[in-house]
């Protein structure tokens, strides 16, 4: 069937519509008026029958083709758990008035098929047709009633829509995370080996050149390097499948601190780190997993600052509950239209794409580790002042 109108049968405010329509399809269409009355009255026979019995009916007028003759069709679909009786005379009365009707009843939905013959002396074609849907989809609503209809219809069609967007864009998250998790788990095994022929290399007993061994340092290095992209990619996919597990024990905060400093000014010999701890409490925390924040916070404060610049690591008492870390730099800054989306999966800014290595998940890392711990991180910044990155974690 070539559908032409579709309404909506949920109360009486719909059997106007049902009516009207029909009766301007068959007018349009050309046929007399008596034939388009007794057609739309059938019409509006049933779908008052089904109007009774449910608010989910669905009345479809369109055309037929049988060989070179069409047919103006009505069908209603409903519940196929309505029963019509003796009492229901609409129902008896709708097959008095259409030359075809067909009740067929389905397991989902049942329905009333009402068939009406065009005379070939009107000359129907596809053309006449198209001209004809097009003209009730720019049919301006009959009333108020029709005009809120139509409104949810398309408010439902853009919901669907983006539900869809939804669903597919899910999809292809999950097939980005399984393919990051498998990708790393395949990387992360030659890698390994490779970094162990190194130090191998690195600490034979066999005389060597300086140049070698320099190369060797090189290669240990960038090693190194794209082993921590490999487990962060690891991290990144045990996130999206939440799956990143703690270990958690009671430690002193100053304790943990000074000791990551002491690891990390030895790995950043070019910067200054200097502490400011205030006094000493026990926190909760998974130490393996906030060596990684340390790392990624401090890292990334010498990576954005000039040689020789002082990182300060400083503590503070943020209310009974939590304690303050932060991190200061003397380094670029980052704007304030940044701040907001530098802790996103994959986020970097553009001013540094093209002048510092990085794939934007270190800060994605770290605040999933400092939410896991019942804190919160964020950052403050100037441009060419430097900036701040603060966390929390809870008193013990």
């Amino acid at each position: 069937m070539i559908t032409v109108v579709s309404i909506t049968l949920e109360n009486e405010m719909d059997l106007v519509l049902a009516h009207k329509r029909t009766m301007k399809v068959a007018e349009k269409l050309g046929l007399t008026m008596s034939t388009q009355t007794t057609f739309a009255t059938a019409v509006s026979e049933i779908a008052r029958v089904v109007i009774d019995y449910s608010d989910s009916g669905v009345l479809t007028i369109g055309l037929e083709q049988q060989k070179t003759r069409y047919s103006l069709v009505a069908c209603v679909n409903f519940d196929p758990d309505i029963q019509f009786t003796n009492s229901d005379a609409g129902f008896y009365y709708a097959q008095k008035l259409v030359p075809e009707f067909t009740f067929t009843k389905g397991t989902e939905q049942s329905e009333i098929t009402m068939k009406i013959g065009i005379p070939r002396s009107l000359k129907l074609d596809k053309l006449k047709i198209t001209l004809l849907q097009r003209y009730f989809e720019d049919l301006e609503p009959l009333n108020a009633y029709d005009e809120i209809k139509q409104r949810n219809i398309s408010l439902h069609k853009i919901t669907d829509q983006q539900e869809e967007e939804l669903r597919r864009s899910k999809i292809i998250d999950e097939q980005k995370t399984e393919f990051i998790s498998i990708a790393s788990h395949e990387i992360k095994t030659p890698m390994t080996v490779l970094k162990a022929y190194t130090q191998v290399a690195k600490s034979t007993s066999e005389p060597i050149s300086d140049k070698l061994r320099d190369l060797l340092g090189k290669i240990d290095l960038q090693s190194t390097k794209l082993m921590t992209l490999v487990l962060q990619l690891m991290d990144i996919s045990k996130i999206e499948h939440g799956s990143l597990e703690y270990d958690r024990k009671r430690t002193s905060l100053n304790d943990f601190l000074t000791a990551q400093v002491q690891v990390m000014q030895s790995i950043l010999p070019h910067n200054e780190l200097s502490t400011n701890l205030c006094a000493d409490v026990d926190v909760m925390i998974d130490e393996l997993r906030m060596e990684q924040v340390c790392s990624n916070l401090i890292g990334n404060a010498a990576k954005y600052s000039g040689k020789n610049t002082n990182i300060r690591i400083f503590t503070a008492v943020l209310d009974h509950a939590y304690m303050t870390v932060g991190i200061t730099d003397q380094g670029m800054g980052i704007s304030e239209d940044n701040l907001n989306a530098i802790f996103n999966k994959f986020y970097r800014t553009e001013d540094v794409l093209k002048t510092h290595s990085g794939l934007g998940m270190g800060l994605y890392v770290t605040s999933k580790i400092i939410k896991d711990h019942g804190g919160r991180i964020w950052a403050e910044s100037s441009v060419g002042e430097g900036s701040t990155f603060f966390f929390t974690l809870p008193r013990v």
